[in-house]
């Protein structure tokens, strides 16, 4: 796709420092390093994001994550975990529209990376889980037939 800053990158016309590349994904260290070693996993088909991602590109993707994230943490013994994130579209942080995920190495819980999940577990009542079980499961049956 033109004008995408990812496409770009993997043209070699826009220098990256490449972790990995095979026929199917490239993955290269974060320009903003949240944290030394934080990696951005993209496929090489241009693909907005997880919503318009196929299967096959899907699966193509994720499988390489595990083991880019295993070198990630051996590369440094003072890696003790990773969050795996994959941001889509701009209301959840998405700034690139070139699905990526991003590899973020965690070195302690003073490491300039947080995320907070809100319990919200009071506040919703065994019918609208019910009602919200039922929307997602019936979209998810059709969309595998």
């Amino acid at each position: 796709m033109s004008n995408c800053l990812f496409c770009e990158i993997m043209k070699g016309n826009i220098p990256s420092r490449k972790v990995y590349e095979d026929d199917k994904v490239y993955a290269f260290l974060d320009i903003s390093q949240t944290t030394p070693g934080h990696t951005l996993v993209i496929p090489k088909v241009h693909v907005r994001n997880i919503f318009e991602m196929g299967s096959d590109v899907a699966a193509d993707l994720f499988s390489r994550v595990p083991m880019i994230a295993k070198a990630i943490k051996d590369s440094n013994e003072n890696i003790k975990g990773a969050n795996i994130v994959i941001n889509n579209e701009e209301i959840a942080y998405q700034t690139v529209f070139h699905s990526h995920i991003h590899i973020i190495p965690r070195y302690s819980d003073e490491d300039d990376f947080s995320m907070t999940f809100k319990d919200n577990s009071k506040e919703y009542s065994d019918e609208v889980l019910d009602e919200l079980q039922e929307q997602i499961a019936s979209k998810v049956e059709k969309g595998a037939k």
